[in-house]
């Protein structure tokens, strides 16, 4: 706490001069001057300024602590490596040896027996069946104003709207039921029926009961049969007839064929659509990937959703399409974690508002101001896009045309092949 001096002077007869040592120290005089000076004590940790701290090296102090100390220091901190195993993050530690293979049915009948056999904890007073034991709890009284407020209010609707009501049918309330919100009151068939004006179904009323609709039953889709070795040769080769390539939803991809796809995507300058979707991406091969973006200048379309890329892996990928400025649509939604985080979402929002090309962007933000910021930036490149593609389309129609004179003098318009 710091020390606050103060030192005022009054007219009095009597001089007296007061000091406290514990925050405070006032001193009084008699004149008729007053003065107030306050200084604030710098903060101290262990005796010491925080600025000394600034001053020391981590790495030095921590090799010179002892081996137990330094066991003693991990226990206390829990560190954020996911490529860490479980038991390695976690602070409990188990010195003792396993006695045995785990029997999980033995463990269960022990658990079991365990809780069977161990003894209740006698009650102070025995339970007796319609006998109340302790005090009872007794609601307090409500108040008037709570009294009146519980009462129905009756509203005046007019003698139309009145009429209306009283004369309307039960399908009419229905309707206008659906009209005001009141999705609770009906069943998504009521619902829909209403809006599109295709009748109620039958059987339905609104005393009827609300009951959910039945489930309707799709086909599964195919497996994805594209060949992984095929396609990986395709693009190695360079085919000109491969201009989109979907891996989605194909199961046990070694991490060896990505990188050999990655190393043969670098080079390609026909592949313009590639889609990863679901197919176990991680943050290893995820910097592959954007090394092979970072030489691609022909891909406009990379979908990368439901994998398991960290966010800076998702950083890295962002980052990545600022080389070329060639890809127009990204996305890599549903990863492994969901929340990308403040820091995360405002790196990706600077690196989205530099590349002057990407027009479509598939991630879950959950700051309004990176999402503000990124549609707004999505639009101005997609009317720069528009405006563009409307010059050149104008500048096409007016080359395909040339004025010429006839024999006779006038002119006319001639087209150009």
């Amino acid at each position: 706490m710091g020390t606050v001096e103060e030192s005022f002077e009054e007219e009095e007869f009597v001089k007296r001069k007061i000091t406290r040592r514990t925050s405070f120290k006032i001193q009084e005089t008699s004149s008729t001057t007053k003065t107030s000076t306050m200084t604030t004590a710098p903060a101290k940790l262990y005796g010491k300024d925080l600025s000394e701290y600034e001053e020391l090296d981590v790495d030095q102090l921590l090799a010179q602590l002892t081996p137990e100390e330094i066991s003693i220091l991990a226990k206390e901190v829990d560190p954020d490596d996911n490529l860490l195993p479980p038991s390695q993050r976690c602070s409990y530690e188990c010195t003792k040896l396993p006695t045995g293979p785990l029997n999980r049915k033995k463990l269960i009948e022990h658990i079991n027996r365990q809780a069977m056999e161990t003894p209740d904890q006698p009650e102070v007073k025995p339970f007796v069946p319609g006998v109340i034991r302790g005090k009872k709890w007794m609601p307090p009284p409500q108040s008037q104003l709570q009294k009146d407020a519980d009462e129905q209010i009756a509203i005046d609707l007019g003698d139309e709207y009145e009429e209306a009501l009283n004369d309307a049918t039960q399908e009419e309330i229905i309707d206008l039921a659906a009209i005001l919100g009141f999705h609770s009151m009906m069943n998504q068939d009521q619902y829909h029926a209403s809006l599109l004006n295709k009748g109620q179904p039958i059987g339905m009323g609104w005393d009827g009961i609300t009951k959910a609709s039945q489930p309707k039953a799709f086909p599964v889709d195919p497996p994805n049969s594209t060949n992984v070795d095929n396609t990986i040769q395709q693009v190695s080769d360079d085919d000109h007839n491969l201009v989109d390539l979907n891996w989605n939803n194909i199961k046990n991809i070694s991490d060896e064929k990505f990188e050999q796809l990655f190393s043969a995507l670098g080079e390609n300058t026909h592949l313009e659509t590639l889609s990863l979707v679901n197919v176990n991406l991680n943050d290893r091969t995820a910097i592959k990937l954007a090394e092979a973006i970072e030489k691609n200048n022909t891909l406009r379309v990379l979908n990368v959703e439901t994998n398991f890329i960290s966010p800076v892996g998702i950083v890295h990928l962002v980052k990545a399409l600022l080389n070329q400025k060639i890809i127009e649509e990204f996305r890599a939604s549903n990863q492994r974690s969901q929340v990308l985080g403040n820091k995360i979402e405002m790196e990706i929002t600077k690196l989205i508002e530099q590349n002057p090309t990407i027009l479509r962007l598939g991630l879950h933000l959950e700051y309004n101001d990176a999402r503000h910021r990124i549609a707004t930036h999505l639009q101005r490149n997609i009317d720069r896009n528009m405006r563009s593609l409307r010059k050149s389309t104008a500048l096409a129609t007016e080359a395909s045309f040339t004025l010429g004179r006839q024999q006779d003098g006038s002119l006319h318009i001639i087209a150009q092949a």
